[in-house]
Formats: structure tokens, C-alpha cells, sequence
């Protein structure tokens, strides 16, 4: 994959109150434009890490989205997580110095590379930076939680109901529509993710559809009645 030699200025993007930290100094901000290295374009279905690989950088999701998979013992994937524009990929290889993981493109998509060596030397005089991380961090372990409850405790509408709310409350936070969305996934990775059946997951959305709650149209989908959908999702508490 060609890497893009144009440097990227983060104190200018217009996502980086999203994936970088807020409340920074001028000075604060011209060291965190040193941060990202270059950035690198992923064809939908390309592989921006594979599970086993050293570990190296982290990746601000500029355009796109990917979803982060493992193998079984089977061979069969595993979709773990759904990542989007203005998020942070890669942290799983922070622990081992290795991925975990296998990172792939759902779309024609960008990353700003952050090298983790630039990151600890950034971090040391930028006490922002540190926090921010600890933040995505948490945030991932509190994602990973929530995960561990769908699958463990909520029926199939219960899942899909919290897992389109979930999706359309992070879009909408990088000022899209705050009830459509695009499903760059399919509905096998869906249910891969959910721990569902693709014919489950087909047989949920059409429930979801008759009982008016949503609206499909392919792959787009429109949240009819949120207040319903949202009972539904925490149903099960």
C-alpha cells in the first residue's frame, strides 16, 4: 500500500477534537503536528495490520471505517469491533508489542500514521497527550464491556436495536445524522460481531422494520421511532 508523503496538520483537521486532545496551547499544538508521520490510503477489503505483526504505530481514522477480526481455531472470522472516522486503531498491540488482530478496510479508507516511539516523546512534554490516551484507552475497555453484555444477556432485537443505536450515536458525533445510517458492514459481519446468525440478524432487522421502529433501504437504514428502539435495547436490565 502506497504511503501519502504529505504531511498531515493536526491542529488544522477537522477531526481532531475527536482523536486528538482538546484544551492544548499553541505551543502544545505545533508539537502534535509532529506526531502523525505520513498518512496511508486502504482499499476496501486491504489490510491495514494483520494479527501477529510487530507493533509500531497507532492510526487516526481520517476517511472510512474498518472492522477489526480474529480466526477461530475453525477458520472462520471473527469480527471483534467496528472502527470509524476519528477514532484510534491499534491499540491492541500495545500489551505484547504485536497485533492481536487483523485491521481491514470496510471502505476505500485513510489513516494518519502516529508512530509510538513520536508518541512517548510527544507525551513526555505534552501531559495532554498522555490522558487523551488513557481516555481511548478506557473508552475501549468500557466498548468491550458493553460488547460482553450483548452477547451474554440480550436477545437478538436487543442486540441489533443496541448495536444500530451505538453506530448511529458515533456518527453522529462526527456530525452526521443523528437517526440514518450507511452500513459499510454486511450482515454476516454483523452477526459475526453480534454473536447472531446471518439469518437471525435478517430475520431481526425485518422484525424491527414491521414492528416501525426502522426502515431499510439496502444497506441504509433510518431509525423511525428512537425512544422504542432504545426501550427495546435496554429491555433487558
Amino acid at each position: 500500500m502506497k504511503l501519502d508523503t504529505l504531511k498531515v496538520a493536526c491542529s488544522n483537521c477537522n477531526l481532531r477534537e475527536l482523536c486528538m486532545p482538546g484544551g492544548l496551547n499553541l505551543q502544545e499544538l505545533q508539537q502534535i503536528d509532529g506526531l502523525v508521520a505520513n498518512r496511508q490510503k486502504v482499499p476496501k477489503s486491504g489490510l491495514l495490520f494483520r494479527n501477529g505483526e510487530t507493533f509500531q504505530a497507532l492510526y487516526a481514522i481520517r476517511t472510512g471505517m474498518f472492522k477489526t477480526a480474529v480466526n477461530t481455531e475453525q477458520g472462520k472470522e471473527q469480527v471483534i469491533g467496528f472502527q470509524m472516522a476519528g477514532e484510534i486503531i491499534g491499540l491492541d498491540g500495545i500489551v505484547e508489542d504485536c497485533h492481536s488482530c487483523d485491521a481491514i478496510a470496510l471502505e476505500d479508507s485513510e489513516v494518519c500514521i502516529l508512530p509510538m516511539e513520536r508518541i512517548d516523546d510527544i507525551a513526555k512534554e505534552v501531559p495532554g497527550l498522555q490522558r487523551h490516551l488513557h481516555k481511548i484507552m478506557s473508552r475501549e475497555i468500557v466498548r468491550e464491556h458493553g460488547v460482553m453484555l450483548l452477547l451474554g444477556s440480550m436477545r437478538a432485537e436487543e442486540r441489533v436495536a443496541a448495536f444500530l443505536l451505538n453506530m448511529v450515536q458515533r456518527l453522529n458525533a462526527r456530525g452526521f445524522s443523528s437517526s440514518e445510517l450507511v452500513l459499510r458492514m454486511t450482515r454476516e459481519e454483523i452477526g459475526s460481531y453480534l454473536g447472531l446468525k446471518l439469518e437471525t440478524v435478517s430475520r431481526t432487522f425485518s422484525k424491527l422494520v414491521e414492528s416501525g421502529m426502522i426502515e431499510v433501504r439496502n444497506r441504509h437504514v433510518r431509525i423511525v421511532d428512537v425512544d422504542a428502539l432504545k426501550e427495546l435495547a435496554s429491555s433487558c436490565n
